[in-house]
């Protein structure tokens, strides 16, 4: 008997439908993009608990015929491509009908259609891959597609979504997404019959901007521009004051398409390299614009990866670009090159960041610059206390005199390992500051659910958050130490590290991880001048702490020249 055997089609189906619909999120995502390309100008999404009962688009564009419209609930059809060439020069979002069989599958899907030009429009109902009815329907042109009961007929896959509210989440981010690039289409976003966005037609791209980010960042967005003929770039990049703790907000596009890119994310940050610090990321809109035929699409089946011929041209054209928006903003200058050199780290398939090392090629003492002694083994003097302050380097590093060598402590280091060891020790009680006028902040659909599962954890280090309904949250009080801070960024900060690590999951990490946000926002800063009591005030505090060799996101907090290696360095006999 053989053992090898051709899989039914609708079983084939569903493996397909494995591959391009992980979540409700992906069934949007497909929908919308066959609506974008149909050239709609208004696209209307409808959902029923997170779109795991119904998930409804509904577009104004040029429709299908009947014919059409049955080809394109079939496996392999498409009107996006039609011989070998157009394979590697797709110039729209994705292959019309080839998503379709896929969704059709695993759900009870109906596609209703009308053309312009047509009297009546098509009905097409299929149940788990088979359809059911085909007929001739009263509709508006533009093409309506239902699908419901995500899943029914894969129970085992239908156990693995996630709750409403974070498979609300992921939509409400793709469809903000989508809704940044094409300001020109009117997106509409409902759930439970509730509008939860609502994106009008915008006459200037940066009111469209505006309305997905956030009004309160308008005069932090500097535009970034540049056209060379072969590669275009527009958009807008966030100054250093505005920065948020993971990358969700940085939005990249190729050619109107929605990507996550290495390539790109690597040459965006290389471009701020100096204005931000480690860990951190900045909001941004980068529109890239490439001849179809120089980037492939087809690398991954949620297209969301893409792959560029010329893949070190486009990163440090993208890195100058950036750098140049921010150099042009009346802020801190950086060198810009006049040519785009080739990047030695730029792999042809993989970008890797060389990261900064110190190398001792000898055991020898003599050779040794600088000491980091290990977290404990005792200081010859055995406290911080007892070193001579000598000054501040570049506002940035305390100056000290030990009786072995010159310590250097990066201060805003040392004052976050103060910060956060007195947070999470708790040893004194934490004192916390009224606001007079309490804060209001308005937040996103997805990072309204993940505060309200932060605040019971979060108040008693002194934040005092009460939801005030609908998206907006009220700040009534803060630990003394964020006074005169601005709240809404350790917030944003926050919410981001609760959505990105599950605190169902892992509840000790995201503790950890809140404590280290709110004793980073709350820390003395680089580039700060220090009074002599300060300087002395953080040496003091060093030594009330068991742990003082590293921050909390790990860096050095001190380093020491030892005397033997400054002689030798100054040519002295030893």
């Amino acid at each position: 008997m053989s053992k090898v055997k051709k899989l039914p089609e609708i079983l084939s189906n569903k493996i397909a439908a494995g591959e391009v619909v992980e979540r409700p999120s992906s069934v949007v995502k497909e929908l919308v993009e066959n609506s974008i390309d149909a050239e709609s100008s208004r696209i209307i999404i409808d959902l029923e608990k997170g779109g795991r009962e119904l998930i409804r688009i509904s577009d104004n564009g040029f429709g299908m015929s009947s014919n059409d419209a049955l080809l394109a609930v079939e496996r392999y059809a498409t009107s996006k491509i039609y011989d070998d060439s157009d394979l590697f020069a797709i110039k729209t979002l994705g292959f019309r009908g080839e998503a379709l069989p896929s969704i059709a599958a695993v759900s009870l899907f109906t596609i209703i259609t009308r053309e312009k030009d047509s009297e009546f429009g098509s009905e097409i109902n299929i149940q788990g891959g088979k359809i059911s009815k085909v007929g001739d329907i009263g509709a508006p042109f533009g093409t309506m597609i239902s699908v419901k009961d995500l899943f029914y007929n894969i129970p085992a896959r239908r156990k693995f979504l996630k709750t409403i509210e974070t498979e609300m989440g992921h939509i409400v981010d793709l469809v903000s997404a989508l809704a940044l690039c094409y300001p020109d289409i009117h997106f509409k976003l409902n759930h439970n019959d509730k509008n939860i966005k609502n994106f009008p037609k915008s006459f200037e791209h940066f009111d469209r901007v505006i309305d997905v980010l956030g009004s309160e960042i308008k005069d932090e967005l500097y535009p970034v521009h540049l056209e060379d003929g072969f590669l275009k770039i527009s958009g807008w990049i966030s100054s250093h004051r505005i920065t948020r703790s993971t990358s969700k907000n940085i939005y990249l596009y190729v050619n109107g398409r929605c990507i996550r890119d290495k390539i790109i994310m690597h040459a965006l940050l290389d471009g701020y390299e100096g204005f931000l610090m480690k860990g951190q990321y900045p909001v941004a809109v980068l529109l890239i614009d490439i001849p179809f035929s120089d980037v492939d699409v087809n690398v991954h089946p949620t297209k969301y990866e893409v792959r560029f011929a010329k893949q070190q041209f486009v990163h440090q054209t993208v890195k100058k670009c950036v750098a140049k928006a921010l150099t042009s903003s009346n802020k801190p200058k950086i060198s810009i090159p006049d040519s785009v050199p080739a990047n030695p780290h730029v792999k042809e398939n993989n970008v890797s960041e060389e990261l900064p090392f110190y190398k001792i090629e000898k055991e020898d003492e003599y050779e040794k610059p600088y000491i980091n002694i290990k977290q404990g083994e005792l200081w010859e003097e055995k406290e911080f206390s007892s070193f001579k302050v000598i000054g501040q380097l570049q506002n940035t590093y305390i100056l000290c005199e030990s009786n072995d060598g010159l310590i250097i402590i990066d201060q805003h280091a040392a004052h976050e390992r103060i910060l956060f060891e007195k947070l999470k020790n708790k040893a004194s009680k934490i004192e916390v500051q009224r606001l007079l006028i309490p804060e209001t902040i308005e937040l996103g659909y997805r990072e309204v659910f993940a505060l309200q599962t932060l605040i019971p954890y979060i108040e008693s280090f002194g934040l005092e958050i009460e939801f005030f309904g609908g998206n907006t949250f009220i700040v009534k009080a803060v630990p003394y130490l964020l006074i005169g801070k601005e709240v809404k960024p350790l917030l944003l900060d926050l919410i981001d590290k609760v959505i990105e690590i599950d605190i169902s999951i892992n509840f000790d990490k995201v503790i950890d991880e809140c404590l280290i946000l709110m004793a980073c926002h709350s820390a003395i800063r680089a580039n700060q001048s220090l009074s002599h009591e300060q300087m002395k005030s953080i040496l003091s505090d060093l030594d009330k702490i068991q742990l003082n060799s590293n921050c909390p996101h790990g860096r050095p907090i001190w380093i020491k020249w030892n005397k033997l290696f400054l002689e030798k360095s100054f040519g002295r006999k030893i």
